[in-house]
């Protein structure tokens, strides 16, 4: 059995272009969950503040919720390597500079809010360019693989920067990791300069930047199963995702430990998460995708709301492999049902819309999660969130019908 599954899991590594970007995004999102992790844990170690936790989570990414759409127009007007490649050139002296703030015992909590808010400038530009080119990377047959793929490269990063920056922060201090992850671009940049890509097609006639937005817009609110995609993807990342903020807060508060503890956690959250994306990739078309996105909504709101009870650190790492297991199979069921449907002209700006929803709401429930730890306590507003998303889920539990199965508007 498994060697009949390996190849279609892993057949958009086929291609050559696909392959240089997988090797390079690997190591430079492993030293960007390095990155988070450190960072999370300087600013609480610096403020002891679950409020300025989600104040600087909001810094880094309210520039997605609210320039994304340009980010968007952009990919479908200029060339998408291009793009890409300035961004992140961009990050990775954003990088460099908060390692050496910090390696110089300079850092203070404006320098973090301040870098983590042109940070999301960035991503704003960086997002939809990246996912819009996928489609150019391996085509149209292999487009759902390397969306999971990618996702799984997303995930095992997400398991092993945080672990690794554990161990970093526990021996010599949050710079180093900062610095690591200033390096780590260089490879995901080489990759993107040896791709050999054919020449892309002449962008339609330019209008008006503001037309083109409205018809990226509207194309997502009058396909149905687009909207309602959407729609759930906000509700989990303004009410569920935040909870990745409080980590820290558990790790220290509720299960009495450091950050090797908080290494532990988010590296549980990635294991599950890879597990999730490695899952979709196995499938080789959409039918069912709908009903997958259905039950992982639900089996994320649940998995939130056990987390919030635990207090016991076996317990509460068992607890975050399902929650990042649901998360990424909504995340990813949903970015394939969306690039199944929408055209390639305005890919980049219904990619924007996507991009909104997962990490533009975010900043908006990180800084109302800060909010209410401060007041109510980490694990009673995990478990707000969670049953918020439930809730949620059953609302548009209909709505994704028959034709979504299909990857229909």
């Amino acid at each position: 059995m498994t060697e009949t599954r390996l190849p279609r899991v892993f057949r958009a590594l086929a291609h050559r272009n696909f392959r240089l970007f997988a090797g390079g995004q690997l190591l430079s999102l492993t030293g960007t969950w390095m990155q988070n992790a450190a960072q999370s844990w300087l600013v609480y170690r610096l403020t002891g503040s679950s409020l300025l936790l989600g104040t600087v989570s909001f810094a880094n990414q309210v520039p997605i919720f609210l320039l994304s759409p340009l980010g968007g127009a952009a990919a479908d007007r200029y060339n998408r390597r291009q793009v890409v490649l300035g961004t992140q050139v961009a990050a990775m002296a954003l990088a460099f500079l908060l390692a050496a703030l910090t390696l110089s015992g300079r850092v203070q909590i404006w320098h973090i809010v301040t870098l983590a808010l042109l940070g999301g400038v960035v991503q704003a530009l960086d997002t939809p360019a990246r996912q819009s080119l996928f489609i150019e990377l391996v085509g149209a047959q292999d487009l759902l693989n390397a969306i999971a793929l990618n996702s799984s490269m997303f995930n095992t990063a997400r398991m092993l920067g945080p672990a690794v920056a554990g161990v970093v922060v526990a021996s010599a201090g949050e710079g180093w990791c900062f610095l690591a992850n200033a390096v780590s671009y260089l490879a995901v940049i080489a990759g993107l300069l040896m791709m050999r890509l054919a020449p892309s097609a002449a962008p339609a006639a330019q209008g008006r930047m503001a037309a083109e937005l409205l018809e990226g817009f509207r194309f997502a609110w009058h396909a149905q199963t687009i909207r309602t995609l959407l729609l759930m993807l906000g509700i989990s990342s303004l009410l569920g995702s935040p909870y990745v903020v409080l980590l820290p807060v558990f790790a220290r508060d509720v299960l009495g430990g450091g950050p090797r503890t908080l290494g532990l956690l988010m590296g549980a959250v990635g294991l599950g998460a890879l597990v999730g994306a490695l899952s979709v990739a196995a499938k080789t078309g959409v039918r069912g995708l709908g009903r997958t996105v259905r039950y992982a909504s639900a089996g994320f709101g649940l998995s939130l709301l056990a987390f919030s009870m635990s207090r016991e650190l076996e317990i509460s790492i068992l607890l975050l492999i399902p929650t990042g297991f649901s998360l990424m199979t909504q995340m990813a069921c949903s970015n394939t049902l969306i690039q199944t449907i929408v055209p390639d002209r305005i890919r980049g700006r219904v990619m924007a819309l996507y991009s909104m929803m997962i990490m533009g709401m975010a900043p908006f429930g990180a800084l109302l999660a800060g909010f209410l730890a401060q007041h109510l306590g980490a694990p009673a507003t995990v478990a707000l969130g969670g049953a918020a998303c439930l809730a949620a889920s059953v609302v548009y539990w209909r709505q994704l019908a028959s034709r979504s199965e299909l990857g229909l508007p």
